[in-house]
């Protein structure tokens, strides 16, 4: 099936479910990303921010870009002018420079925390307890730039689908806790990204708000786990 037929049947699945399609667009070329751009998607994520800048000056600008992969304090400034959605916060020092950056650019970031479900090293993120001495801290209260929409996680790179579901539930837990104490009142707190191409239909199952998807959008020739 072509790109757009692939986007076609995934809007068909997610219909009138209310989760978002973000098109993991990382090492495809500007081809593949423009045909899915004519067939509707308007949202991509990309993992680094030398691609995602690159990527955003040669495509349309209504684009929406999410920034998916971990991001270096170093590298905020090249994304701020035009980021949409950074899913990938895992520290206060990475708040703190998208708060500055976002500050220099007279704009509000939406930000989600990257919470670790993962039985992997390998995966970044925080734990519960970080998270919420990072949201009870004085230095997150004063932070007028940013604003959390919710949480996004990386589930194990497994076969066993029960595994990836218990990760899955873990997440959104998370997300009912956090919701329930810090954010109560705050509407803007309503995401939980999780769900790749391998296991999306768990997460939905299990309350993702945004799916992330690129072999099943563009093809299968990088990482499986897309």
């Amino acid at each position: 099936m072509s790109i757009a037929d692939n986007i076609s049947a995934i809007n068909k699945e997610i219909a009138n479910t209310g989760v978002k399609l973000i098109a993991v667009s990382k090492t495809k070329p500007l081809e593949s990303i423009s045909e899915a751009y004519n067939a509707g998607q308007r949202i991509f994520g990309e993992n680094t921010v030398q691609e995602l800048v690159d990527k955003q000056e040669k495509l349309p600008k209504d684009i929406e870009w999410h920034l998916i992969g971990h991001l270096q304090t170093n590298k905020v400034k090249y994304i701020a002018p035009f980021i949409s959605l950074i899913h990938s916060v895992d520290s206060m020092k990475l708040l703190l420079e998208i708060n500055k950056q976002a500050l220099k650019n007279n704009r509000v970031i939406d930000c989600l925390l990257q919470l670790e479900i993962a039985d992997e090293d390998t995966k970044y993120g925080m734990d519960l307890a970080e998270a919420v001495e990072l949201l009870r801290s004085e230095e997150f209260k004063g932070l007028k730039n940013i604003r959390i929409c919710g949480v996004m996680g990386i589930a194990t790179l497994t076969e066993n689908k029960e595994m990836t579901k218990e990760e899955f539930y873990e997440l959104s837990t998370f997300f009912k806790g956090l919701k329930e104490t810090f954010f109560r009142k705050d509407p803007a707190f309503s995401e939980i990204s999780m769900g790749m191409s391998g296991d999306y239909k768990l997460a939905i199952d299990q309350g993702s708000t945004m799916i992330r998807l690129g072999s099943t959008i563009f093809g299968s020739r990088s990482n499986k786990k897309n």
